[in-house]
C-alpha cells in the first residue's frame, strides 16, 4: 500500500494490538477463480513466530481451504477505526480556505504462507481460542464446553484449520499527521461527536499529537 513517511507505524506491538482489537481480517489469495477475498475471524499468536502467526478456520465446503493448501503466499488486511474528516473541522479553513475532505483510518497488512490443518485437535484449540477472545467481555461468557460434547464433535468435523505465520507487515496510521496542532485539535473535537468508531478515532488522534508518541 502507499506508505508515506507520517503515516507509517512499524512496530510490531502496536500493530498486533490492532489485529487483536479488530480481528475479521480479509484474506485475500489468487486461486484458479482469479483473484479472491473472504473476511475471517483470526487469532494472533504473537509467539509462534517472528512476526507473530494468524490462526483461523473455514467451512469444509469452503474451497478457499483447498486454494491454500498449494502454499501460495496471501495477504490478510486488518481494518482498525476509519471515518470522514470534513475540512469544516479545520480552523485553517477560516484562515486561507485551503482545505479539502479526506480520510482518516488505521490499517495493518500481513503476508504469510498458509498452512491447512485438518486435525481436531488443532481445530478445537483454534476454536477455543478464537471463543475466548471474543467471549472475553461477556457477562456471562460462552465456552466451547457449554454445549453439548457430540454435538461439538460434529461441528469440528465441518471445519478446517488454516495458521499463517507472517512473513511481513505493514502498518499505517492515516490519523491526522500531515496537519497543523490546531487542525488535528479541530479533527479530534469534531469526530468526538460521531459514532463509536468515531469517537476511536479522535483518542487516536490526541495520543498520536502528544510528545514521543508521534509515527514511527
Amino acid at each position: 500500500m502507499y506508505l508515506p513517511a507520517h503515516f507509517r507505524e512499524d512496530r510490531l506491538d502496536i500493530q498486533h494490538d490492532l489485529i487483536r482489537a479488530y480481528p475479521l481480517g480479509l484474506l485475500v489469495c489468487v486461486n484458479t477463480r482469479g483473484l479472491e477475498a473472504n473476511p475471517i475471524p483470526f487469532v494472533l499468536d504473537s509467539g509462534a513466530s517472528h512476526l507473530g502467526t494468524l490462526k483461523c478456520h473455514v467451512a469444509r465446503p469452503n474451497p478457499l481451504w483447498g486454494d491454500l493448501a498449494s502454499g501460495g503466499e496471501c495477504l490478510i488486511v486488518f481494518q482498525g477505526p476509519q471515518c470522514y474528516v470534513t475540512p469544516s473541522w479545520y480552523p485553517t479553513k477560516q484562515q486561507n480556505g485551503r482545505v479539502v475532505p479526506t480520510w482518516n483510518y488505521a490499517t495493518v497488512h500481513a503476508w504469510g504462507r498458509p498452512q491447512v490443518f485438518d486435525d481436531v485437535d488443532w481445530i478445537r484449540g483454534q476454536v477455543e481460542a478464537l471463543t475466548e477472545q471474543q467471549e472475553r467481555t461477556m457477562h456471562p461468557p460462552w465456552s466451547v464446553s457449554d454445549a453439548p460434547e457430540l454435538y461439538i464433535a460434529a461441528q469440528l468435523r465441518g471445519i478446517v484449520g488454516i495458521e499463517i505465520p507472517i512473513s511481513r507487515i505493514e502498518g499505517k496510521w492515516k490519523v491526522s499527521q500531515n496537519r497543523n496542532e490546531a487542525d488535528r485539535a479541530g479533527v479530534a473535537a469534531g469526530l468526538l461527536a460521531g459514532n463509536d468508531a468515531a469517537r476511536e478515532m479522535s483518542r487516536t488522534i490526541k495520543a498520536r499529537s502528544e510528545p514521543g508518541n508521534t509515527e514511527s
